[in-house]
């Protein structure tokens, strides 16, 4: 694969952006964000992650009151507010997040009429890439027009996939939206991966799922794969990503083996920018 000048400048001094994506809601897409997220900051990465979905999960899975908030993703995006007057820390050091609130729900019929609308969170984030390492994009459940900008800001996807029955429900229309924003948008969009979650191994049809996404994925699929856990999901309901929770537990070593996947992946693209 060659590589041009502006992706080497831009993979050198610009953040990485990841969205994670999938239109089915239940997934484990916030969760992985979250987590993500955090265990790339904990191994010294400088960390931002971006709540696009007007719910505001992820923000008040990492102990963001939205209700509280002045200004959420929403001023930037629409009211063209400076991204840095929006960020805010976390608790945990190198964690930033730009959080979202229920007005956001309002952007994609205030986007409608505005030109480039796709590229909305694209130019926010541009304003800030060059003082992170990473940016997480957690998408809403739908593949609208909040879900196009997390996909056109992206540089790369991970799709959370949950091991049950219908997992495999709606992943070609999602796989096919992506391949149209790379066509008509984005196109250094690539595909980061499949991550298998809400894993049980005792069912065996979990275990056919994982086999199947392993067999069809037209993509990487994460040899890390994130068990059905109490503890992660009580995690939220604290503010806290597992790793604060209850970093001993089998869904923080496997988020763990996430990003230690996520940056051996890193390497191996600086050592091919390097040979040229």
């Amino acid at each position: 694969m060659g590589y041009t000048m502006e992706s080497i400048i831009y993979f050198t001094f610009m953040a990485k952006v990841i969205g994670f994506v999938n239109q089915k809601g239940g997934v484990g897409k916030t969760t992985s964000t979250i987590n993500v997220a955090t265990y790339l900051a904990d191994a010294g990465k400088k960390v931002l992650l971006v709540d696009l979905d007007p719910q505001g999960n992820a923000s008040s899975g990492l102990g963001v009151d939205s209700r509280r908030l002045e200004k959420n993703l929403y001023h930037a995006m629409i009211m063209g507010l400076p991204p840095q007057e929006i960020i805010l820390r976390t608790e945990k050091e190198g964690l930033h997040i730009i959080p979202a609130a229920q007005d956001l729900a309002g952007a994609e019929i205030e986007m409608v009429h505005i030109e480039s609308r796709e590229f909305r969170l694209h130019n926010v984030l541009r304003q800030v890439r060059p003082y992170y390492d990473h940016i997480l994009i957690d998408s809403p459940p739908s593949l609208g027009l909040l879900t196009i900008n997390g996909l056109v800001a992206s540089d790369e996807v991970v799709i959370p996939v949950q091991t049950e029955y219908y997992a495999l429900e709606g992943l070609s229309q999602l796989l096919g939206t992506i391949e149209l924003v790379r066509e008509h948008l984005q196109p250094n969009l690539k595909i980061g991966g499949a991550l298998l979650t809400l894993y049980d191994r005792r069912n065996r049809l979990a275990r056919q799922v994982v086999n199947e996404v392993r067999a069809h994925f037209p993509g990487p699929v994460f040899d890390s794969v994130v068990p059905r856990s109490v503890r992660l999901a009580e995690a939220p309901s604290f503010g806290k990503s597992i790793l604060d929770f209850d970093a001993f537990s089998k869904g923080a070593r496997a988020y763990k083996g996430v990003v230690r996947e996520i940056l051996e992946r890193e390497e191996e693209e600086k050592k091919k920018l390097k040979v040229i």
